[in-house]
């Protein structure tokens, strides 16, 4: 098999910091014809915008090489991704391909500017049924066809410190969040923490509530897609993930002001015993953690195992690929997904960036049974759901991203956090939804 010929490290973090950019555009030359080329938008996975270049220009090259279509490639950081999106699917001066997180799949499929990729179009890139079923879930809304085909999936997993587990007396990791919690008090002495947050990065925020609010009952949304952030479910997931730091003060408070992955670094670096994450192995490699001095089990539960309902551990996080409606060069852009999603690039880039290939025979390679794989793969495949699929996705992360923020600052600056105060917050981030 062909390799990737770059080293990346990384771990995506979704945020959806709007800040408004002008968009290129790709598929025709100075006469308008269309031409024997695209333009690819790619989302930033590894530990840089240059290290994604690396990693990618190879392959397009390649791609070049089999069918003659040249490729432009942008990697665009996640602090401006998604408003580049909304500003192309306004004016129509966009890519032909481009990337999107997966939880953004149904509010960008309600603009009309992605193509749908119903029967035909998944045939043009061998079929839909190549693809895991719980990555298809979040590619828009359900009874639509989808907005865009998966390319990276990943999960959230509990990483521990195993020299920090050591040194407290722990015997084994915990696997529901009583055991989280007994741990994280044994981890928070002589300045380390239990477990690491990130209590400025919204998206990070959603997630984690969203798993928590699975576990209470809740969904956030109602059946008929409105907005229900005030349930007692919901309150309940919302206080429960800041209660970390405002009542267990398992939490460092300065981790109210992480957004950008630091407290991977924290636990890399010894200075926090426990995180939550997305494949993050490989920036602790960066960080300069050996592979032996972290281990991982699924994300906890309130009793018992993994699993569907209120057993549900992490929501379905990962990339996924989307034509633009408007390409003068549909049939380059399918054959570029194709490729993309084909069983030998499906295998080389998500092992490169640590993810596990939504493509089910691509996931059978050896590359993804190791410990830390296997763990996100059948949490996918068992345990994993998909965030709400309506068209106000993006705005709840915001609003309720934001609403958790400042209950983190409210708990690092010891204020209290009640289920009033709570409730009182997201009832603000409710109001701020469209009305339907």
């Amino acid at each position: 098999m062909r390799r990737i010929r770059a080293a990346v490290t990384g771990a995506v973090t979704l945020s959806l910091l709007l800040t408004a950019t002008a968009c290129g555009g790709g598929g025709e030359d100075g006469g308008g014809q269309a031409t024997k080329t695209l333009t690819y938008w790619a989302s930033n996975q590894g530990s840089s915008l240059e290290v994604d270049k690396k990693v990618l220009q190879p392959e397009l090259d390649e791609f070049e090489r089999r069918t003659g279509i040249k490729v432009k490639l942008e990697v665009i950081p996640w602090s401006d991704l998604l408003n580049r999106i909304l500003t192309a699917t306004t004016s129509g001066q966009g890519p032909d391909v481009l990337n999107i997180g997966n939880t953004w799949s149904a509010s960008l499929q309600a603009t009309g500017a992605l193509l749908p990729w119903d029967a035909k179009n998944f045939d043009a890139i061998g079929g839909k049924d190549r693809f895991v079923d719980s990555a298809l879930g979040s590619t828009g809304a359900p009874g639509q066809d989808p907005a865009a085909v998966p390319l990276y999936s990943m999960a959230y997993a509990l990483y521990y410190n195993k020299q920090m587990f050591k040194d407290a007396g722990i015997a084994k990791p915990p696997t529901t969040w009583d055991e989280v919690i007994a741990a994280g008090k044994k981890l928070s002495k002589d300045g380390k923490w239990g477990i690491g947050v990130e209590g400025s990065n919204l998206s990070n925020n959603i997630h984690q509530v969203f798993v928590l609010g699975k576990q209470h009952g809740a969904d956030f949304f109602t059946a008929d897609g409105k907005a229900d952030f005030t349930s007692d479910g919901a309150v309940a997931a919302v206080k429960q993930y800041v209660d970390l730091m405002a009542t267990h003060k398992i939490v460092a408070p300065g981790n109210a002001e992480y957004a950008q992955n630091q407290s991977l670094s924290d636990f890399a670096k010894d200075r926090t015993g426990m995180v939550l994450w997305q494949t993050p192995s490989q920036t602790f490699a960066s960080q300069g953690m050996a592979e032996d001095e972290w281990g991982v089990v699924p994300a906890p539960v309130p009793a018992g195992k993994p699993g569907t309902g209120t057993a549900t551990n992490s929501m379905v996080a990962g990339i996924n690929l989307a034509v633009f409606k408007n390409t003068k060069n549909l049939d380059g852009a399918l054959q570029f997904v194709k490729f993309m999603t084909s069983d030998e690039e499906q295998t080389a880039l998500n092992k490169t960036y640590g993810s596990v290939p939504p493509v089910k025979t691509a996931q059978q390679d050896p590359a993804f049974s190791g410990p830390s794989l296997a763990v996100i793969r059948d949490t996918l495949a068992s345990s994993a759901a998909a965030l709400p699929q309506v068209p106000e996705e993006s705005q709840f992360e915001t609003v309720v991203g934001t609403a958790v923020k400042e209950l983190f600052a409210d708990a690092a600056a010891g204020r209290p956090v009640t289920t009033e105060s709570v409730k009182a917050k997201l009832d603000k981030a409710q109001q701020q939804m469209p009305k339907k």
